[in-house]
């Protein structure tokens, strides 16, 4: 982004604003973080290093590095141009205490200087996270010297002094979470690393280092991305035949820049992740129709100059963009964040700008590169013929259904009670489990519904081969949703789908198709809490006359410990069928006694690759995957 228009030249303490002070940050944390969970904790040095971000975006700043230390404190350096520490013109304080002791206090706020566009969804500042800590320490690199301040929760232990000589710029903050707020102060390398990853991603040839001294060996992975956005796509797609080099579009315009790179396989899935100023935009917002908007229109319009479809009718936005991996990441001066969680992208002129950018430059990509245009073209038109295929195989679905009394599948054991939000099905493996769940449930709100088999793998087929599979197409009659461009969330007619399959080799795999499922073709159900995995357990112990249900290896040695192991009785059920109906209800069905487990996306680019690499065409990254996680997995029967 160019340096004159997104930030000025000038940084100093009159382009500080201060909105308002520290008090209630304390009081009520998960306000300003989201919560004190793990969540939280590491929202806290994504904070800090947005700053350093801002930094970046502006050309002043191209390394940045985080330190995990062995006492769990954090640093966070960078080489920008350092925070102020001139004295600040109304609160008459050095700037630099200023912005680490006064809430919304910043370059971000205004048009006064400091910063135009800001990194990340800015508003609370590196404040919170100084008074969310037990302690915390700022060294500013700047005008030669190097200055510090030492803050206890939030508050400055001492003045802002010099403490040496500096040759260099930036900052350098550390801070240890307080354990009297954080449900845990560990952070989590996989966690700090994957959104570190993903912003050296989105912000090309930035240098960001995470390293850590808590173990013995001490680890360090360097994030550094020449190619941006265009490797990130290669990356997502690296289990995935891709059929083409990525198409990379940027331009500026105004107040917003735009970066869109584009990249087809093999597959028949859509992966388009949006980001606007660095932040994930799950939800989507105007960028991300602009960008949907025009790949349609471009590729209609490219296709129909060049007589590449027989058929006269127009694609649809489905069409298109089966087997699509897209990246849109856009940078303007205001964001509007709405929706649920605050990641819906609102402001309406970037819906046009997004638009018109891509319209324009797909256009031309398309004229110039024929080969690649004609390979799309191709995946579109075969993507249009099973959409054709698809809808005949639900009218078909419907006019079978119509012969029947009842439009519901004849193996499902319904429940009495017609409040979704009471109602739960269990989906079960076998005939002999689903007689033990239809006898031991409770026909109030519990539905049942056993599975033949293991259903279709979803990852390598299109919608109208997996309309034509018994199975598949029994759950969707039964959930009432609907699936693709006629679901709908409101129709559901339980308010749990859980999963209720053996804890062994085949109960897994079954388990995993079933979440493939789900995660493809019915996302909303587990993005809304529906979807839960059901735990049975693995073993009963039984000594004198009292019985104990145990659920891992981990458990029952503990429980061997407590009670001692002579003269017990040891059951391992290989599968749910071995429990009688009371059992199955006692340890698994039962809402007051049951464990399950809610699944959750936590990341759609980590589950997307997680369902390619176990589900997908490729052998190599699945047995790469197996093996590096060999350790991890507990009672695998063989």
């Amino acid at each position: 982004m160019s340096q004159d228009r997104f930030l000025e030249n000038q940084y100093d303490a009159d382009q500080i604003q201060v909105l308002e002070g520290l008090e209630a940050v304390r009081k009520r944390p998960g306000m300003y973080i989201g919560s004190t969970t793990t969540k939280g904790l590491h929202h806290l040095v994504y904070e800090v290093v947005d700053n350093s971000i801002d930094e970046a975006l502006g050309g002043y700043c191209d390394t940045i590095k985080v330190i995990l230390h062995k006492d769990n404190s954090v640093s966070i350096s960078d080489n920008g141009r350092g925070i102020p520490v001139d004295e600040h013109p109304t609160m008459k304080k050095p700037a630099l205490e200023v912005v680490m002791t006064v809430l919304h206090a910043g370059g971000k706020f205004g048009g006064n200087g400091g910063y135009k566009v800001s990194g990340g969804l800015h508003g609370v500042g590196v404040s919170v996270v100084n008074a969310l800590s037990k302690w915390c320490e700022v060294k500013v690199y700047r005008n030669g010297n190097i200055y510090h301040q030492k803050y206890n929760r939030g508050v400055p232990l001492k003045e802002v002094e010099i403490i040496g000589q500096a040759e260099r710029t930036g900052n350098v903050t550390t801070f240890l979470p307080d354990d009297e707020i954080f449900e845990t102060n560990e952070f989590k390398w996989e966690t700090l690393s994957k959104r570190l990853r993903e912003l050296a991603y989105l912000n090309r040839g930035v240098k960001i280092i995470l390293k850590d001294e808590r173990a013995e060996e001490v680890k360090e992975d360097v994030y550094k991305y020449d190619g941006g956005i265009k490797e990130y796509v290669q990356h997502l797609n690296e289990n995935k035949n891709a059929i083409h080099n990525p198409i990379y579009i940027q331009k500026e315009e105004e107040d917003a820049a735009v970066e869109v790179a584009i990249q087809y396989n093999e597959s028949y899935q859509q992966n388009i992740f949006s980001f606007a100023n660095n932040i994930n935009t799950h939800e989507g917002g105007t960028h991300l129709s602009g960008f949907k908007s025009a790949l349609t229109r471009s590729l209609n319009d490219y296709v129909r100059k060049n007589n590449l479809n027989k058929s006269s009718e127009n694609f649809t936005g489905e069409d298109i963009r089966e087997g699509i991996t897209a990246i849109i990441s856009v940078k303007l001066v205001e964001p509007q964040f709405e929706g649920q969680t605050k990641t819906k992208l609102g402001n309406s002129e970037m819906r046009g700008i997004v638009d018109s950018i891509v319209f324009e430059q797909l256009s031309i990509f398309f004229e110039e590169n024929p080969k690649i245009a004609k390979l799309i073209a191709d995946k579109a038109i075969q993507s249009a013929r099973a959409r054709r295929a698809a809808k005949k195989a639900r009218e078909l679905t419907r006019r079978k259904n119509a012969l029947f009394s009842t439009a519901l599948p004849g193996k499902l054991s319904d429940c009495s009670s017609r409040i979704p939000e009471e109602c739960e099905v269990y989906i079960v493996e076998g005939d002999s489990a689903g007689g033990s769940a239809k006898q031991g449930r409770d026909r109030r709100f519990q539905a049942i519904l056993p599975l033949r088999g293991k259903i279709l793998n979803v990852e390598k087929a299109r919608l109208g081969k997996i309309l034509n599979n018994n199975e598949i197409r029994a759950m969707i009659t039964a959930l009432g949703t609907g699936i693709g461009d006629e679901f709908d969330i409101s129709k559901a007619r339980y308010g749990k789908i859980i999963i209720m399959t053996d804890a062994d080799v085949d109960g897994s795999h079954i388990r995993t198709l079933l979440l493939t499922f789900f995660y493809r073709y019915m996302p909303q159900l587990i993005e809304e809490g529906y979807v839960y995995i059901a735990r049975p357990p693995l073993y009963k112990v039984q000594k004198s006359r009292k019985e104990y249900y145990v659920y891992n290896d981990r458990e029952l040695n503990k429980l061997l410990e407590n009670i001692g192991k002579d003269r017990i009785s040891l059951q391992r059920y290989k599968g749910l069928g071995e429990m009688n109906p009371t059992q199955l209800w006692e340890t698994t069905m039962d809402p007051d006694s049951r464990v399950m487990m809610r699944v959750q996306i936590e990341d759609a680019v980590q589950a997307d690759q997680v369902f390619s690499v176990l589900m997908g065409d490729k052998v190599a990254p699945r047995r790469e995957f197996i093996q590096s996680h060999a350790n991890e997995v507990k009672n695998l029967d063989i």
